[in-house]
């Protein structure tokens, strides 16, 4: 027993000195297969990752074939008359050799972009696991993890979208790039292919464009001016924003120093002292170059080559113009303007008082209230309904769906013509007519003459509240300019290569009636008018203006839109963040504007007089209706409400179930409305042919209750919109 005892003992403690036995644990064995099966796939990845690199490194193209890509295309851009106005795109300037390149802009770009460049094989792990840990540890997504030999692979190769596939095959490419060439041969290409902005590529174009001299002749602060622009072209332009380039290149140069590539006395250089080269080009034409070059993408195949694109400019007009909204825009405002000759051809375009200072195209983005200038639309609709200029109309207080218009002045004039009323903006005769044609009617009318931006049809939209852009509704003024007929703006005559081959022209747009020439022609009548004796006579200029004024509430946006001498012309003046602007109407610094432009711009041009004629059609002229309503003593007739009705029946005076004569529409008065005859038994012959009910009611023809007979109307006070 006591042997037996012992022997237990023993293989106690044996147990306890080497530990449990039997088979492992679940987990244990999981665990050991998890890391068997990740140093498997390990030991795959960085094979294929190996052969990746190894095939992209072969497939590279040499050193000096990669000296030699170009990866963007040059523009010239021409005005109407051939004269250059602008290049855009690359400028490589001289190619700097490694030796020759500064070594202070070699440290300068290292510094800010990639501080282990020298360490590194193409990707650097320690970057990418400190920015993985800040984005995880912080608010930071993952950003600036690209070497200098990834930015290096993705400007020749790739695009510049952040998807997972482009990261890979970016730092696969790096790799390669890294196994292929010298870290000293990356650096030469980075910095003679690195986009710096203005159309910039490589340290000698910047250097020639922002400071007037070679790149191999960079100082210190120059140096850190173009390094800190990588990040951001067009934030950090010093021609775009001294104060940001210079805030940036403070930050290269700390980075320098705290790196070691620079000493302390050589970081306190005075950056703001750096003299900058005036950019010419940053001026107002580029308002209308970044409307029409994008339109290249649409009209022409793809292809990098250098090309030349003659625009539709006109170098003379696009400067009247820059001075007329520079000179009569008020303090604290923008100002916009656009002019289009009778084709469509855009002949000036100002987005914003300064492109370099902002270049939102107030012109062709902008979306604001165009104010009484929408009117255009309501009277148009009324005119096409069967008004005309010398229709008498009533300036009343006006209640519509709980909505009470005002007019500017505060009081009403009471009976006056359709004329007087559009000349003097009165806003209860636009509310009345736009609820008698319809607001839908309106919009689509609006639609019809090229307005893109959504519409709402509420019964304030007669007088302007809708948001539109300037470049539309000048193009909607011009089709009344070309009596009804459509006008497509465009700004691209020609594009051809360098040899001068065409590889596109441009061909005139199909043009469409939009409405009837009787319409277009009162239309016209009505805007002369707010020129000669309404709001609008500020825009007078010694010849036949057709045009409308536009004031918004709080007077937030002035708008004027006019032609003459087939030139159509639209201003508007407002500040961007849409608060009131004091003394702001459209008949002032809009219509001020406007003529200042105009003046100049038709000089050359014969006087043109307007054809306001307004020949009506037959159904509209004919003097006792009979041609549309028929003869009720001979057979059945259509009436106005598309009812047939029987002749010979009339009860009482008027018959029976007639409104009020006093609630009866223009014209209808003067006419007996029939009841309509019991329904005909099937296979009773038809009343009319269909010919004729076609013409009764309607057909093609506009609609409308004939209008009544002019009255003379007092001679409306003058009165401000």
């Amino acid at each position: 027993m006591a042997q037996r005892g012992s022997r237990r003992k023993a293989a106690e403690q044996a147990k306890r000195a080497n530990g449990p036995s039997g088979p492992p644990s679940r987990a244990k064995l999981w665990f050991k297969r998890i890391a068997i099966g990740g140093a498997v796939v390990g030991l795959l990845g960085a094979l294929f990752l190996g052969l990746a690199v190894l095939f992209a490194a072969r497939s590279l193209p040499s050193y000096a074939q990669l000296k030699a890509t170009q990866n963007a295309q040059t523009i010239v851009v021409r005005a109407r008359d051939g004269t250059e106005i602008l290049e855009l795109g690359p400028s490589f300037g001289k190619w700097i050799p490694h030796q020759q390149i500064p070594q202070v802009m070699k440290d300068a770009m290292v510094s800010v972009e990639d501080r282990r460049f020298y360490s590194h094989f193409g990707i650097d792990p320690l970057g990418l696991m400190r920015a993985v840990y800040e984005a995880v540890t912080g608010d930071k997504r993952i950003s600036a993890t690209s070497t200098i030999t990834q930015q290096l692979a993705r400007n020749v190769f790739l695009n510049s979208n952040r998807s997972l596939d482009r990261k890979l095959r970016e730092g696969v490419l790096a790799m390669a790039l890294e196994s292929k060439f010298s870290k000293e041969q990356i650096l030469e290409l980075y910095l003679n292919k690195v986009y710096f902005g203005g159309g910039a590529y490589g340290i000698d174009s910047a250097s020639r464009k922002f400071f007037s001299h070679p790149g191999t002749e960079l100082s210190t602060a120059e140096a850190a001016i173009i390094a800190g622009l990588v990040k951001a072209p067009s934030r950090y332009s010093p021609t775009a924003d001294v104060n940001a380039a210079v805030g940036r290149a403070k930050v290269v140069l700390r980075l320098m120093r705290e790196q070691g590539r620079i000493s302390e006395s050589e970081a306190q250089v005075d950056v703001d002292a750096v003299k900058l080269k005036v950019d010419a080009n940053q001026n107002s034409v580029r308002y209308f170059t970044d409307w029409a070059l994008p339109q290249l993408d649409i009209l022409l195949p793809e292809t990098f080559e250098p090309i030349e694109v003659w625009t539709t400019i006109d170098v003379g007009m696009q400067r009247a113009a820059q001075a007329a909204i520079e000179a009569n825009s008020p303090a604290g405002a923008q100002g916009a303007l656009v002019s289009m000759d009778r084709d469509g051809a855009v002949l000036a375009l100002i987005g914003g008082k300064d492109y370099v200072e902002t270049s939102f195209n107030r012109a062709t983005t902008a979306l604001r209230q165009p104010g009484s200038s929408w009117k255009l639309f309501v009277y148009l609709a009324a005119l096409e309904a069967g008004y005309t200029p010398e229709d008498t109309v009533k300036d009343v207080p006006v209640t519509i769906q709980g909505w009470s218009p005002r007019n500017s002045g505060g009081g009403y004039s009471g009976e006056m013509s359709l004329r007087s009323a559009f000349a003097f903006s009165k806003n209860t005769v636009a509310a009345q007519l736009g609820n008698e044609v319809g607001f839908g009617t309106v919009s689509s009318m609006a639609k019809r003459f090229g307005i893109t931006t959504e519409i709402s049809t509420v019964p304030s939209m007669v007088l302007g509240s809708n948001e539109v852009r300037l470049l539309d509704m000048t193009r909607a003024f011009a089709a009344i300019s070309a009596y009804g007929n459509s006008v497509e703006p465009y700004g691209i005559v020609k594009v051809t290569t360098a040899d001068g081959e065409v590889i596109y022209q441009h061909q005139k747009a199909r043009t469409v009636k939009l409405v009837p020439d009787y319409v277009a022609a009162g239309m016209v009548d009505l805007l002369q008018a707010a020129v000669q004796t309404g709001t609008g006579r500020a825009a007078q200029i010694g010849r036949p203006v057709a045009g409308k004024t536009g004031t918004t509430s709080s007077n937030k946006d002035g708008y004027f839109v006019g032609f003459s001498s087939g030139i159509t012309t639209g201003v508007w003046m407002g500040r961007d963040d849409s608060k009131a602007v004091g003394g702001l109407q459209g008949g002032r610094a809009p219509a001020q504007a406007f003529a200042a432009f105009m003046r100049y711009a038709v000089k050359g041009r014969p006087v043109e007089n307007f054809k306001v004629e307004t020949n009506l059609p037959e159904w509209q002229t004919e003097p006792d209706d009979e041609f549309y309503f028929g003869d009720p003593d001979e057979y059945y007739y259509i009436d106005e409400q598309g009812n047939l009705i029987e002749p010979g029946r009339v009860e009482g005076p008027r018959g029976e179930g007639l409104p009020p004569e006093s609630e009866l529409g223009p014209g209808e008065a003067n006419r007996q409305r029939r009841p309509p005859p019991e329904p005909a038994t099937d296979g009773a012959p038809q009343a009319a042919s269909d010919d004729f009910l076609n013409r009764a009611t309607g057909g093609n023809e506009p609609q409308r209750q004939p209008p009544p007979q002019p009255r003379p109307s007092p001679p409306p006070p003058r009165q401000p919109q």
